[in-house]
């Protein structure tokens, strides 16, 4: 028996496979800091992170303003886990993000809105955060 080297071993048909194009790689999307700022803010907000979870990534009022909101927020309810349905953000000079999301719990949806700042360490922190017509405290 001759062995033919173009075929695998046990093959015995001369059919040679058809070629496979090229596949696009798939390149991670990147996520932007406004959508994993929103995600952090609404663990925070439905009580599934403590407030100080936040320490570190807020500046000026935005700890305060969490802080507030977190007790009194709708989110907290026993209803269905909330989630994030959109968020999308804007910049409107460098190194700032103004962003909103909508958040849906169950039937109730909600939306929140939100300041990012790049410090000079260029790590994003929340400057405000407001959630639908909840009144936020003003220092």
């Amino acid at each position: 028996m001759t062995t033919n080297r173009t075929r695998p071993g046990g093959r015995h048909d001369a059919r040679r496979p058809e070629a496979v194009p090229a596949q696009r790689r798939r390149m991670p999307q990147r996520i932007r800091p406004h959508q994993w700022f929103a995600e952090r803010l609404l663990a925070v907000l439905s009580g599934q992170r403590p407030v100080h979870w936040m320490l570190g990534h807020t500046i000026g009022d935005a700890y305060d303003q969490l802080a507030d909101l977190t007790p009194t927020t709708p989110l907290r309810s026993r209803g269905a886990r909330p989630v994030i349905r959109m968020c999308r953000g804007t910049q409107p000079a460098p190194g700032v993000v103004e962003a909103c999301a909508s958040i849906a719990a169950g039937e109730q949806v909600l939306a929140m809105a939100f300041r990012l700042e790049q410090g000079p360490d260029l790590r994003w922190r929340c400057a405000a955060v407001e959630l639908g017509n909840t009144p936020v405290r003003r220092s």
